[in-house]
């Protein structure tokens, strides 16, 4: 079976078991590693694997093709991206003109940075430049780039930049809906057997929970910039209760974020009963 998924910690973490043959009757994995922006992409092409990560901003472009499965992946919250600057107490209307870098112009963390934009400043004009998310805060240290929306790790890693946070946009979406915060999420073709790919990912998780040392030097491998209290602060935050299913405040929180982009004519509308089947 081909998958597709980040070499980030929480991604790692959850498929560690499954990759290296520790759940009974799963089928083989051909991993590919990969940026969520190169993900995103691939999910809306004809070379699409069998089972990926995705941003949610994806999920309706591809929901015809691809099941939402309901485990496997980032929902939750304090767990949203920021926005970053090198100056101080910069307001969004001092956003208008400048140029913003972000990770994939269909992740969710810029789906939430347009919302919350069309809140703030409706007419906002500027600059969007998409980078892999490793080279955003460095390009807004150097001056390059205005603001950065980052992701990841770099919630914990900014300060060493000296950059500043100028907001929160998962506290601004969980203060606006009273919701958790959707970000990225496992789909798998619809041809495929989507119960039994769910059964695997949640076992796979359940032995990494069981076994947190086991899947160490696999993560690490693949996430050789940070430090092991890092890495462990990552998956504490991203691996949580909506990793092993997303429940019914998970496809709410899902639906409402898909709705709103819609309204706002930022995605295209979807059929809510596409998310659970």
């Amino acid at each position: 079976m081909k998958i597709a998924f980040s070499p980030c910690p929480n991604d790692t973490f959850i498929f560690h078991a499954w990759v290296h043959g520790l759940i009974a009757n799963a089928p083989k994995l051909d991993v590919t590693y990969a940026d969520i922006n190169i993900t995103n992409h691939l999910a809306t092409s004809p070379e699409g694997l069998d089972v990926m990560k995705i941003s949610y901003a994806t999920l309706p472009y591809v929901l015809s093709d691809y099941a939402l499965i309901p485990c496997g992946g980032a929902l939750g919250r304090g767990c949203g991206p920021l926005l970053l600057t090198a100056e101080d107490k910069l307001t969004a209307k001092d956003l208008i003109g400048k140029k913003i870098a972000v990770p994939s112009e269909r992740s969710s963390a810029y789906l939430l940075f347009r919302l919350w934009l069309a809140e703030k400043v409706p007419q906002w004009t500027g600059e969007i430049v998409v980078m892999p998310f490793e080279q955003i805060m460095p390009a807004v240290r150097d001056g390059s780039i205005d603001a950065g929306l980052v992701i990841h790790e770099a919630r914990f890693t900014f300060h060493q930049f000296a950059l500043t946070e100028m907001v929160d946009l998962g506290h601004w979406w969980e203060e606006d809906t009273g919701l958790p915060i959707p970000l990225g999420a496992i789909i798998a073709k619809r041809s495929l057997d989507t119960d039994a790919i769910a059964n695997w990912i949640r076992q796979s998780l359940a032995y990494a929970w069981k076994h947190p040392q086991a899947s160490e030097a696999y993560i690490l491998e693949h996430a050789q910039e940070m430090s092991m209290n890092v890495v462990k602060a990552h998956i504490n935050l991203y691996v949580n209760n909506y990793s092993l299913d997303l429940g019914e405040e998970g496809y709410k929180a899902v639906l409402t974020l898909l709705d709103r982009a819609a309204q706002e004519s930022i995605l295209p509308s979807i059929e809510p009963k596409l998310l659970r089947s």
